[in-house]
């Protein structure tokens, strides 16, 4: 019984790690594609309510850590359809999150990147539904994530109008 108990633990930190390590791999490449971002944040007109750049690392190094906890509180439901179909839509959040980067501030291409940002949040939402209903503490470890992406999409667009010889 120990050696069961011993393993499932096991099981479950290493799912746990796995499950952050790849978030984090994400976050990290679209850290790569941000590597200029003070620089090129500070030269953009943005509207009062934008947040200085010290806030963004902060911000999203806590919304990785509670989206990497979401994810493996999920797939400690396996097997089951619903929880494959929730880990999928994480999986297509995730790498929409990283391609953001690139395509503003790496391509600075203002228009996708709103478009782009506002497929993420839909594929948010959806990711925090079907995490809600397979486990409602996953689904509400994903909440203030939505609402930073709904802030970064209305950030998004603002800045884009603003600065149409920028982005």
């Amino acid at each position: 019984m120990t050696v069961v108990l011993r393993n499932a633990t096991v099981t479950g930190l290493l799912g746990l790690v796995g499950w952050l390590a790849l978030t984090f791999v994400a976050a990290a490449i679209g850290a790569v594609a941000s590597m200029d971002a003070p620089a090129f944040y500070a030269q953009l007109d943005k509207p009062g309510w934008a947040p200085p750049t010290a806030v963004f690392g902060p911000v999203w190094s806590l919304l990785y850590t509670l989206m990497g906890v979401a994810a493996w509180l999920v797939w400690r439901e396996r097997p089951s359809q619903s929880a494959d179909g929730a880990l999928g839509l994480y999986l297509a959040q995730l790498a929409a999150n990283a391609l953001w980067s690139w395509l503003f501030f790496g391509w600075h291409q203002g228009a996708i990147a709103f478009g782009e940002v506002f497929l993420m949040l839909v594929l948010v939402a959806g990711t925090t539904s079907a995490f809600w209903r397979i486990r409602p503490l996953a689904g509400a470890l994903l909440l203030p994530y939505l609402g930073w992406v709904g802030f970064a999409a209305a950030l998004t667009w603002s800045v884009w109008q603003r600065n149409p010889g920028l982005l």
